[in-house]
Order: C-alpha cells, then structure tokens, then sequence
C-alpha cells in the first residue's frame, strides 16, 4: 500500500490513518487516540505532548521523533522503528513495543509501567529515572544503556542482555536476576535489592 499525505481534518482520534505519511511534519499536543498509524512513516515527526493513548503504530518508522511529554499508553507499537527518537517523561504504561527497534531512544523521567518490551533492542538507550516497574523485558538487549535510577520493581528479565550497562542507583526490588544475561555484580552493587534473587554465585 502506497503512502499518502492526509488532510488535517483527518488527524483526529480513532481515525484509520494505515501507511500515513506524516514525515517531518509539526503537530505538538495533537489528539489521536486510538487511531490506526500501522506502517506510517512518522520519521523526523515533533509530536511533543500528543494524545496517543491506545494507538496502533505497529511496524511504523518513528525515527528522529520529538514525543516528548507524550501519552502512549497502551500503544501497539509492535516493531517499531524508534532510532535516536525522543520519548522523555513520555507515557508508555501497559505499552506493547515487543520487538520494537530503540537503538539509542531517550526515555529519560519515561513511564514503562507494565510495558512489554520482550525482544527490544535498546542498545545504548537512556532510560535514567524511567520507571519500568512490572515491565517484561524477557530477551530485551540493553547494551550500553544508561539506567541511572530506573525502577525495575517487580520486572522480567529473562534473557535480558545488560552488557555495559549502566545500573547506578537502580531499583530492582523483586526481581529475580539469575536468568539475566552478561550481568556483573559491579553494576548492581549499589542498587536496591529488596527480595532481589542473585544469581547463584552472589546468593550465598
């Protein structure tokens, strides 16, 4: 299916907006919720503080976005393209990015409650201050990212690749780490480890 470049009228919530063609386009605070962007290009895009609640972005380009502020809850973003995207103290809650493509994202203050990441690639990604309490990150590739202060209460990381990355401060009370992968205990060991599970060489 070819892209195509909407009207304005046609940006407004619930709307089908499949294969849109929104590149480099200016639309802080606009309000689509629940809308269907499945495959639109939305690279270069400034959608600081929108309403994305409960869209569908699934295999979308996001690349280079401005998402700053805004609400994603709920998404489907399935696969998506994010690379070098800006997602600060965006709200990803109840997210799906499963697979998604992240290399390098800002998610700098960004709420992942609950959010499932299995199989992110979130090579290098900022996630200092983000909150993943609950989030499954089960084979999610984290490395080199900067998780300074992340909470990761009660979140899956099964398979999860940590190499390089940056846990100071990080809170992983109720998490059971013996399943994660390139894991030292120099990058956990000044974290909160509340009913934390160490692997099996740290447990004793």
């Amino acid at each position: 299916m070819e892209r195509w470049k909407p009207p304005v009228m046609l940006l407004r919530p619930y709307e089908n907006l499949v294969n849109i063609d929104l590149e480099d386009t200016h639309l802080p605070g606009v309000n689509l919720e629940g809308a269907c962007l499945e495959g639109a290009t939305l690279e270069n895009a400034n959608l600081a503080n929108a309403n994305l609640a409960g869209v569908n972005v699934q295999g979308a380009n996001l690349s280079g976005a401005n998402l700053w502020g805004a609400t994603l809850e709920g998404a489907n973003m399935t696969g998506v393209l994010f690379w070098i995207t800006l997602l600060m103290e965006a709200n990803l809650a109840g997210a799906n990015l499963k697979n998604a493509l992240m290399t390098r994202v800002d998610l700098f203050g960004a709420d992942l409650t609950g959010a499932n990441l299995t199989g992110a690639n979130l090579t290098g990604a900022n996630l200092t201050g983000a909150n993943l309490t609950g989030a499954n990150l089960t084979g999610a590739n984290l490395t080199g990212a900067n998780l300074t202060g992340a909470n990761l209460t009660g979140a899956n990381l099964t398979n999860t690749n940590f190499t390089g990355a940056n846990l100071t401060g990080i809170d992983l009370t109720g998490v059971d780490l013996r399943a994660a992968n390139h894991l030292t205990p120099a990058q956990y060991q000044s974290a909160v480890l509340r009913g934390t599970r160490l692997p099996d060489t740290e447990a004793g």
